[in-house]
């Protein structure tokens, strides 16, 4: 049996690594296959400039499981889906603290 203390402390690490990122979508655009878009994250709780930070984008096409995407960290390096890595590309502004 898991102690009080043990389980708060998973508690307290599990709270630090957590972060919830609110977006909201400010209308529809319909795309044609070849068009690019641009997407755009407000970042809050964290400073993307934190060394012990990455972010992640994750999709959910309709009617399909979550994918993940790709990911910028505090370096600036990124990392993306096997599956995108030819067609995407993430990009950050520490001054106005978009991803």
């Amino acid at each position: 049996m898991i102690s009080t203390s043990l389980l708060l402390l998973l508690l307290l690490a599990a709270v630090h690594c957590v972060h919830c990122v609110e977006l909201i979508q400010l209308g529809s655009t319909v795309l044609t296959p070849g068009q690019s878009m641009t997407l755009t994250c407000k970042v809050s709780g964290y400073s993307l400039s934190d060394s012990s930070y990455c972010t992640h984008w994750i999709r959910q096409p309709a009617g399909k499981a979550l994918e993940w995407v790709g990911r910028i960290c505090s370096s600036g390096s990124t990392a993306y889906s096997e599956k995108l890595k030819n067609r995407i590309q993430i990009s950050r502004d520490t001054s106005s603290s978009t991803v």
